[in-house]
């Protein structure tokens, strides 16, 4: 393939770069590659790509990580890996051997000696995108640039920012005039010069560390959707796309489920104000959805509705509360004593509600319970399992009159019970506690509601 001329990062008129982030459904196959080659090509300012792991090519796939993962754990064993690791070698040398792409045996030999040889877990994990990036900086006759050299986790196996940017930031910029960067996704090193993963999912992180380290004019995520749509396709028909949505408002949609990036992906372009734009692979000309940090909220109140199952509430009740100093703190205290996170704390002047997680409670809940007793002795505690949340989520709400009142009269007409409910003062969002079995209706009731009629 031809090298894709453009300006250099270095040259002082280049204008800034757009990085392009492939998910593991884009770099699956060898047709799929190719569509990201005429991606790349479309827009010479695409000269920085980031790269997963092949992803799955139909359910009876298995995940490249998750085979890695195995060999891993099988190596550490002194048990024989050759059965993964043939399925492995099949797939990269298959993809290699369609694109014309010659070497890739010898990388793939590398990685079956040093998991002989007794690896660590990370290196193994990482190999996934590794081997993707080069067969890909192969394929756009572009140069390989590992993400290891730049990417840096503390001591405390976290992620580095300030110097992972400016280390990666130097590396970008050695690359040659005219030439497109290829970038493994997932991984970095630590300052003991060992390869550390990001979690699951972790290389739309690498790809907005990217995009901040060079400047970029904006980072593009592709994917197998055309962005993200106000409500979940598999409960609502045909929901709408979300054209445009801001850092905040994605947020929040993210925390109920509504996401197709990886949580920890926004926070490095967030602060340095450089948008993000979902694309689809398989459908380029879409318009996808760009997440920015401000947008016009007066034509558009409300950007989406999210929710998710699994919630509980720890419900405390007693007699003057509000003047016993200390009662809510010290029943925060006993959760976090026992590791448990909170979701939401809805009161009132005699009773204290904790809206927790069914996975945070679990194992925990009669000590917890116990504790809470013999600390504060209220008059009545009790935990209330079975519960759904809601998110009706747009800055547009605080400009809208009546955006509760059609929430609670749709809900009602849908003979749905309201459990809970919590809206902040900054009016970005709604949130409604249901029953579960109730959840599905309720998100249907609420589209109708308000996104039709937006």
């Amino acid at each position: 393939m031809p090298v894709i001329m453009t300006d250099s990062p270095t040259t002082p008129h280049a204008p800034r770069p757009i990085v392009a982030k492939f998910g593991g459904s884009s770099v699956a196959d060898a047709n799929q590659i190719r569509k990201i080659a005429a991606i790349v090509c479309a827009d010479p300012r695409r000269r920085l790509v980031v790269v997963s792991a092949p992803g799955k090519r139909d359910a009876k796939d298995k995940k490249i990580t998750d085979l890695l993962y195995l060999c891993h754990s099988l190596g550490e064993q002194g048990l024989d890996t050759s059965a993964p690791f043939a399925v492995i070698k099949e797939r990269y040398l298959g993809i290699a051997d369609q694109l014309g792409v010659t070497g890739a045996w010898e990388w793939l030999r590398d990685v079956q000696q040093q998991i002989a040889a007794g690896a660590e877990k990370d290196w193994v994990a990482s190999r996934g995108e590794y081997l993707s990036a080069r067969i890909i900086a192969a394929f756009l006759d572009a140069e390989f640039v590992d993400a290891a050299d730049g990417i840096r986790f503390g001591p405390d196996g976290r992620f580095h920012p300030g110097e992972s940017y400016g280390r990666l930031g130097a590396r970008l910029a050695l690359v040659p005039e005219g030439r497109i960067a290829v970038i493994p996704g997932f991984y970095g090193r630590d300052a003991s010069g060992h390869i550390k993963c990001f979690s699951r999912g972790g290389s739309d992180v690498t790809g907005a560390v990217v995009a901040r380290a060079a400047h970029a004019v904006i980072y593009e995520n592709w994917t197998d959707v055309s962005g993200l749509l106000m409500a979940d396709p598999r409960i609502v028909e045909n929901p709408f796309p979300i054209e445009e949505i801001t850092y905040r408002e994605q947020r929040e949609l993210s925390y109920m489920g509504a996401t197709v990036l990886h949580d920890e992906a926004v926070f490095p372009v967030r602060e340095a104000g450089i948008p993000i734009h979902i694309k689809n692979t398989n459908a380029p000309e879409d318009a996808g959805t760009r997440i920015v940090t401000e947008r016009d909220s007066r034509s558009t109140a409300i950007v989406g509705v999210a929710g998710r199952k699994g919630f509980a509430t720890l419900f405390t009740e007693k007699a003057m509360m509000n003047q016993e100093r200390g009662y809510g703190r010290k029943v925060l205290e006993i959760l976090e004593s026992h590791g448990i996170s909170y979701e939401h704390s809805p009161t009132s002047i005699d009773t204290l509600s904790v809206i927790l997680t069914d996975e945070e409670l679990d194992g925990k809940e009669a000590e917890v319970v116990a504790e809470i007793r013999r600390t504060v002795q209220p008059d009545r505690i009790e935990v209330q399992r079975d519960m759904a949340m809601l998110a009706v989520v747009g800055q547009g709400m605080i400009h809208r009159v009546g955006i509760s009142a059609r929430v609670f009269s749709a809900l009602a007409v849908a003979n749905v019970n309201i459990r809970m409910i919590n809206q902040g003062s900054s009016e970005l969002n709604i949130i409604i506690g249901v029953g579960t079995a109730d959840y599905e209706k309720a998100v249907r009731a609420i589209y109708a509601a308000l996104v039709e009629q937006n």
